[in-house]
């Protein structure tokens, strides 16, 4: 052979080589800020993917490469890196004519699928959502089995037209359902990639047309609302009559003890008389037997972060009320606005005005800020729209905490935070805090130095030299008397710290077996996810401890009367039942912590007069349980009905349009002669 020749075919070679080469490129979008990246890179049959995203001090990192088949399915797909908290990943596909083998979190799986099955990661980036894509597009029905199991399908929607700096395009939006409680929406090109995974706040889309990522949150919040305005049509009823719940007990917060039975008639969004349990109905009302369960006034979930994802879901759980703290601010009015107009299904909303200074470790939401100027300004603009208080983060300079407090409360508002970094509690609580967010952030200033910087996931992984601490020395005597003397409020969020440090791979949370195997398989499988990295020596048992230790402190305010408020800060529903049971180990009995979640959360945000019992007058704001919650907390696990302003919902009925198996039956409802729903 030539020389001439040899190089004219290593020429060839590399040009096809370079052809078969396929590089995408996106951008990952987040409250405005561009906060990481996905980066797929693709020759021949395999596909590398780098993802990346940190905000708030913390997100994954992700190492991907996928083997794909003549068919278009993965043979082979590898995943390495670290979670949004630390723990570590290695997770394994692989797949030959006749045998598929996994091991990702929950350990090692196998199957033999008789038909075509695409494999779904477990801790995959976006671009799973290529793969997935891909298969189903080619599918009858773009229907097919999903390893580890369930059914995965894609549902084709409308086109819309985008712009950037590669020209306009067309892109097609699709919705993937069978993994989460929610579908993922994604929009494809012509050829079937991959331009943009949307949702109403964080975007992933192709780079170059960063521009429209406004836009498309706007376009994800609308597609959201019509998923979740035609569930509120099929779930919710509004009889349009009086309502006579027969044969129901009350718990009355006053007493703290459950009542004789009794008939509650609802009548226009509001409880309009308690009566005797055998008082006559009068002509027209809809009568529903409460077969001698236990109705409990609306809960309220002190610590949410609310979307329209997560609205339903905590009504139907018996939270008619959320305190948000922190959104994006006008996603959130949005959102209220449907749900006061009926048009979603959700709680009522007491906001709190998001805070926080610019740095590299900025939380990018509600409103950042540079001067203490624009910090009072802040704090202005919450206050002239109503908000209930403010909410200071990690990255506030602390000393521009005193003229923010001292604004906030000339406006009449409260405020509350985390302990911005490079101070402590007790400094937040002589600035004139009101409330401390998360009991991680409360005790910190006892274990760490000042120049130790909690901006990043350090704020958790201190969490390990907690077991040292005596809880008798003087530092935390003195912390705990600054709050009980000022009478201020802690709201500890225990729950989140209990998966923080217990959760492992492979195995069902604890907090979660009451509800675990209700979920869609997608769900599960996160579930059994460790959330830090407990690898090394002696690193488990120091966790453990902590939490032991934090729940400690949790008893000691609780018995110097420092009030404590319930919030779960992981998105309310389940996860809120699991925040109640927590409080029974910190001293609290199943009465006192029902009391708490409902009259005494009223009363604390200004609401005790229309809400938190079940009075005449009051919000037909509650819920109906089979059996005695004052006796087993467990109990409101089992939800049959929930009335929120005076609109019925049955958890039996909602459940399945998240993929969830329903707990218990709904009661037997008997409809007046011409009624409907």
């Amino acid at each position: 052979m030539s020389r001439f020749l040899a190089l004219v075919l290593a020429f060839t070679a590399f040009s096809a080589a370079t052809s078969a080469a396929d590089s995408a490129r996106y951008s990952v979008i987040l409250g405005g800020q561009n906060v990481g990246h996905v980066h797929a890179d693709t020759t021949a049959n395999r596909t590398t993917i780098d993802y990346d995203v940190k905000n708030n001090g913390r997100g994954p990192t992700m190492a991907e490469t996928i083997t794909f088949g003549p068919d278009g399915l993965p043979t082979a797909w590898t995943i390495s890196g670290t979670t949004t908290f630390g723990s570590k990943v290695n997770e394994t596909f692989k797949r030959d004519k006749t045998r598929a083998t996994w091991v990702d979190s929950t350990g090692k799986g196998q199957a033999s699928p008789k038909q075509p099955s695409v494999y779904v990661a477990q801790s995959g980036s976006p671009w799973s959502l290529q793969v997935y894509a891909r298969a189903l597009l080619k599918q009858p029905g773009m229907t097919m089995p999903a390893l580890p199991g369930g059914t995965l399908r894609l549902q084709k929607r409308d086109a819309i037209d985008v712009q950037g700096k590669a020209g306009p395009l067309r892109v097609t939006r699709y919705e993937l359902s069978g993994i989460q409680t929610d579908p993922d929406v994604m929009l494809l090109d012509a050829e079937g990639n991959l331009f943009a995974s949307v949702t109403p706040g964080r975007v992933v889309v192709r780079e170059g047309y960063e521009g429209e990522e406004v836009r498309l949150r706007q376009l994800a919040a609308d597609w959201s609302t019509e998923r979740f305005a035609t569930i509120q049509k099929e779930v919710a009823h509004d009889y349009g009559a009086p309502v006579r719940i027969r044969n129901v007990r009350v718990f009355d917060p006053g007493t703290s003890k459950i009542t004789a039975p009794l008939s509650v008639l609802v009548n226009g969004g509001r409880i309009a008389a308690i009566e005797a349990v055998d008082s006559p109905a009068t002509p027209g009302e809809v009568i529903i037997d409460g077969a001698g369960g236990t109705l409990i006034a609306g809960m309220y979930e002190m610590h949410g972060h609310l979307g329209q994802d997560d609205a339903l879901l905590n009504v139907l759980a018996g939270i008619t009320s959320v305190r948000d703290m922190g959104n994006d601010n006008a996603v959130l009015d949005e959102l209220t606005r449907k749900i006061a107009s009926g048009e979603v299904g959700g709680p009522h909303v007491i906001r709190s005005g998001f805070i926080e200074g610019k740095s590299p470790f900025s939380a990018n939401n509600g409103m950042l800020v540079d001067s203490q100027q624009k910090a009072i300004d802040a704090v202005r603009w919450y206050g002239a729209r109503g908000y209930w208080q403010i909410k200071i983060y990690n990255s506030m300079n602390p000393a521009w905490v005193p003229a923010m407090v001292e604004e906030a409360h000339r406006l009449g508002m409260r405020v509350a935070g985390h302990v911005p970094a490079f101070s402590s509690a007790d400094q937040m609580i002589e600035a004139g805090y009101d409330e401390i967010t998360h009991i991680n952030q409360f005790a910190l200033g006892w274990v760490i130095g000042p120049e130790e910087d909690t901006r990043t996931l350090f704020r958790l992984t201190a969490l390990k030299r907690l077991p040292a601490l005596d809880l008798n020395s003087a530092k935390v005597q003195h912390t705990i008397d600054l709050m009980a003397k000022g009478r201020k409020a802690i709201d500890p969020t225990l729950g989140i710290h209990e998966n923080l440090v217990f959760n492992r791979d492979g195995t069902v949370p604890r907090g979660a077996k009451d509800y675990f195997a209700h979920l869609p398989i997608g769900a599960q499988r996160d579930l059994k996810k460790a959330w830090i990295d407990t690898s090394a020596p002696g690193d488990a048992q120091a966790y453990e401890g902590a939490f032991d230790k934090l729940v400690s402190v949790v008893r000691m305010l609780h018995e110097r009367g420092v009030f404590i408020v319930f919030g779960t800060d992981t998105g309310g529903a389940f996860t809120y039942h699991r925040e109640l049971e927590l409080y029974q180990s910190a001293g609290m009995t199943p009465a006192e912590i029902l009391k708490r979640a409902t009259l005494d959360s009223a009363r604390y945000v200004g609401e005790e007069q229309s809400a938190g019992s079940i009075e005449k007058g009051k919000r037909a704001d509650f819920f109906l349980v089979p059996g005695d919650p004052t006796k087993d907390l467990k109990a409101i696990k089992t939800i049959a009905m929930v009335v929120k302003d005076g609109v019925f919902y049955y958890p039996s009925e909602a459940y399945p349009k998240f993929g969830i198996e329903p707990f218990t039956a709904a009661p037997k409802v008997t409809l007046p002669a011409g009624a409907s729903r």
